[in-house]
């Protein structure tokens, strides 16, 4: 089962417009040249997380999906690290202490998975 990690290429954490590549371009760069197998990066042009800086959702069919904001390119290790926790669950709910800091601290939103009922 593939895990996507879609990266907001759009966002601009606070940076004004300017010449070279925004912050969000930054970081899925950064991830596009970490990424092993296990998982996929995918640019998306927004992910609605404009005022939490740069913005990633992790999802994979039959779990948990997460938003994570706040993150830039120098945190592309600790991003790689939870995503390959998160890949290797059942339902993508990785234990809190196994977390990365950055997705303990950092998450913006947990949405469950689609076609669950409560």
């Amino acid at each position: 089962m593939t895990v996507t990690l879609h990266v907001c290429t759009t966002c601009r954490a606070g940076e004004p417009v300017g010449d070279g590549p925004v912050p969000g371009a930054r970081l899925h760069a950064a991830l596009a040249a970490a990424c092993c197998d296990g998982f996929t990066v995918v640019p998306v042009e927004c992910l609605s997380a404009c005022t939490q800086g740069c913005a990633i959702a992790l999802t994979a069919p039959g779990r948990w999906t997460y938003v994570y904001g706040r993150l830039g390119h120098e945190d592309a290790a600790e991003i790689v690290s939870g995503v390959l926790a998160y890949a290797a669950t059942k339902d993508g709910i990785v234990p809190w202490r196994e977390r990365p800091e950055i997705f303990r601290k950092q998450s913006l939103a947990r949405i469950p998975p689609t076609g669950e009922t409560p």
